[in-house]
């Protein structure tokens, strides 16, 4: 599937869903990044698995590896839920993070070789491979046209990352452009449902 046809996708898939994205956005507060997620919390809420974006979520736009502040995380959420019930659901699964997270979370798995998000296959997979109901799967992603509209497709539970990982001086051209997708999302997302 081709870049435009994909992003006609989930402008189509988001109209469907806007009201359910507006809520996302207007009860998300502006603060919220993964560190703001309490893992305990999460499985007290009846989660039972995590799908995961990388960029903006993990690290900022391209890094290599998570953040020293996000690995801990994901190390209180593995304690938690177990590494075979993370997984990493990037549109960009490159090998380079593959190889680290072998090493690192070696029961964590990328979801490859499906549709892109926002289309739920991804999703879809991690439930298969987590035995769990898509209901009880959180995707936490940044975008609210990506991850988390995938999630209100499949019938998971979207988690909006409003404050990404951002660094300018790692990346300022790629940052840029994903800080104006993500406030042109916003902006779909107040507008189409008003």
């Amino acid at each position: 599937m081709g870049t435009f046809s994909h992003i006609m996708a989930g402008f189509s898939l988001g109209l469907r869903h806007r009201l359910q994205l507006r809520k996302i956005l207007n009860e998300t507060p502006d603060t919220t990044c993964i560190l703001t997620l309490d893992p305990e919390a999460l499985k007290s809420s009846g989660i039972a698995a995590l799908a995961l974006d990388f960029d903006g979520v993990l690290a900022h736009h391209g890094a290599p590896t998570p953040l020293p502040e996000a690995i801990e995380w994901m190390r209180r959420c593995e304690a938690l839920f177990g590494g075979d019930r993370i997984f990493i659901l990037s549109n960009k699964p490159t090998e380079g993070r593959r190889q680290w997270f072998a090493t690192h979370f070696p029961a964590l798995r990328f979801i490859t070789g499906v549709r892109k998000k926002p289309f739920p296959d991804g999703l879809n997979m991690t439930g298969e491979l987590a035995g769990v109901p898509l209901s009880s799967i959180l995707m936490v992603d940044d975008r609210l046209l990506t991850g988390c509209l995938a999630a209100l497709v499949a019938g998971a539970r979207p988690c909006y990352i409003r404050n990404p990982y951002v660094s300018l001086g790692h990346r300022p051209a790629a940052e840029l452009f994903f800080m104006l997708l993500r406030r042109v999302e916003r902006c779909f997302a107040r507008i189409m449902a008003a």
